[in-house]
């Protein structure tokens, strides 16, 4: 952990973003030991991924930004909702232009294009991922020029437990594949491929706020209502579909108080 720290934002950035892909990769390897993953599991993990998600936005991005606006001068609701709006507007802005599909529904959504289900399902978990490398970006992007120990854990907080809960997100990609007659090698390639967005967003999140740095209490408000998008419109009604809501919301509750612990805790 001390070496980590000495490195610069940008290269904590990579080493953080290429962990969250390698969990993404992990969660999809398990398509080499199980042929198929129950509803029940799946619905579980997503629930979980979405309490992470919840808590990693407050913890992690809105709670920081407000103390880095106030710190700048500026009003601290005025970069928190207006940059929390504006993540919530870019995602529903790319959700509705990229071609992807939802696992719960089957409903194809964005333009039109002749890509295959597999590769549709592939899309829809790397819109997910976009907000994600961002947060994680903007987070080590916080410690450009500097060093503060609180933001430095609170960085390295975020991109564990985004590590943990894109471990099912590479499991909701690679299973749906296989069933749809993928072999196991190519239904894993798809799902680890989701998590490779993370790693060029947290580039554009880090060299972002470092170069301009009245944007980062902006930036992490921004990231925190993509995340949140994602939460209410992708994992929670996926997870709710086949009417399971007990787990879900026992799952969501696990993940939040998980992601609280280890922000609180090594923050």
């Amino acid at each position: 952990m001390g070496w980590l720290a000495s490195q610069s934002s940008l290269v904590q950035a990579l080493i953080a973003t290429f962990y969250t892909w390698g969990m993404t990769a992990l969660g999809s390897g398990l398509i080499f030991f199980f042929r198929d993953m129950k509803r029940t599991v799946m619905n579980a993990m997503l629930g979980f991924a979405a309490g992470v998600m919840v808590a990693a936005s407050f913890f992690s991005l809105l709670d920081p930004g407000i103390k880095y606006a106030e710190e700048q001068g500026v009003p601290p609701y005025i970069p928190a909702v207006l940059g929390f709006l504006i993540g919530c507007g870019f995602l529903w802005s790319v959700d509705r232009i990229i071609p992807h599909m939802h696992n719960d529904s089957g409903r194809v959504e964005g333009v039109k294009s002749g890509l295959g289900k597999s590769f549709l399902l592939v899309l829809a978990i790397t819109l997910h991922n976009i907000p994600e490398g961002i947060a994680v970006g903007v987070a080590f992007g916080a410690l450009s020029g500097s060093y503060d120990s609180a933001a430095f854990y609170s960085a390295v907080a975020l991109a564990v437990g985004m590590g943990i809960q894109n471990f099912p997100e590479g499991i909701a990609v690679a299973f749906p594949a296989r069933r749809e007659g993928a072999s196991p090698f190519k239904a894993w390639f798809y799902g680890q491929l989701s998590g490779i967005v993370e790693i060029p967003a947290a580039l554009i999140g880090v060299l972002g706020v470092s170069i301009v740095r009245p944007l980062l209490p902006y930036a992490m408000s921004f990231a925190a209502g993509a995340m949140i998008y994602v939460v209410f419109d992708e994992l929670i009604p996926e997870a709710h579909a086949d009417g399971e809501r007990a787990i879900v919301t026992f799952m969501v509750v696990i993940g939040f108080a998980l992601m609280m612990l280890l922000d609180l805790g090594l923050g």
